[in-house]
């Protein structure tokens, strides 16, 4: 019978210690840079539009949102949304991060592939991951019954929905890495930054970029542990 509790819990512990570690990262980064001024005295905003425009963007919008590092570029809409700091700020965090969606905007511009292969698994990703762990238990609940075989089935069920969330993982990380090397570039080529500066841009969007190598290094730990479960089960 599957155990809710089991041994292979400790597999997630490095990856639970990593996350903690990346998230701690990017706080410390986004303090320290949200801190120094740029020399051009560019908010992020105006440094969003130059990238834009630079890259015949001008259709794409920019808007500012609530919270605090929940800039994002929608490509629905085809709109930037920055928080109201990197927004309104004239550092170097703010700066690097409006550079950075400015990025997923050029990918989106350009056909990108893995960011077209990113957006097109959304629906189905989310889908796949609510509905992943509600099979789990479910699979788990039944073999309990003792009806081992229909338990087993609906349990593998649940880990190829899981499978999706981590092959969406794997799809992101080179997308976001992408994505900052075009921030870096044009942030360069603009005269947004200059070159002393460039170290610190580049320290914003390399902790910014942790966070989703221990996405992705959490999904790939958790795939393993449930394959290990139905292995011994």
């Amino acid at each position: 019978m599957f155990g809710m509790f089991d041994p292979t819990i400790i597999l997630l512990i490095p990856a639970i210690l990593f996350t903690l570690y990346a998230q701690g990262k990017v706080n410390r980064a986004y303090r320290k840079f949200s801190q120094v001024q740029n020399r051009t005295h560019i908010t992020g905003a105006q440094a969003a539009r130059r990238v834009l425009d630079a890259n015949g963007l001008q259709n794409v919008r920019i808007e500012m949102v609530g919270g605090t590092l929940s800039d994002h570029y929608d490509p629905r809409d085809r709109v930037m949304r920055l928080s109201a700091q990197v927004y309104n700020d004239a550092t170097i965090a703010s700066v690097s991060i409006a550079a950075h969606e400015s990025g997923h905007a050029i990918q989106h511009g350009a056909g990108y592939t893995l960011l077209t292969v990113r957006n097109a698994i959304v629906p189905v990703v989310n889908v796949a991951s609510n509905l992943s762990w509600l099979l789990l238990i479910i699979g788990i609940v039944i073999s309990g019954t003792g009806r081992v075989t229909t338990g087993n089935l609906v349990f593998d069920i649940g880990i190829l929905f899981f499978a999706a969330v981590v092959v969406f993982h794997l799809v992101t990380l080179p997308v976001e890495l992408n994505a900052s090397s075009r921030a870096i570039q044009q942030l360069q080529s603009l005269g947004i930054i200059g070159t002393d500066e460039i170290s610190g841009a580049k320290k914003v969007l390399s902790a910014a970029a942790m966070t989703y190598v221990a996405a992705l290094a959490t999904a790939v730990l958790n795939l393993i542990r449930l394959l290990l479960i139905r292995e011994r089960d």
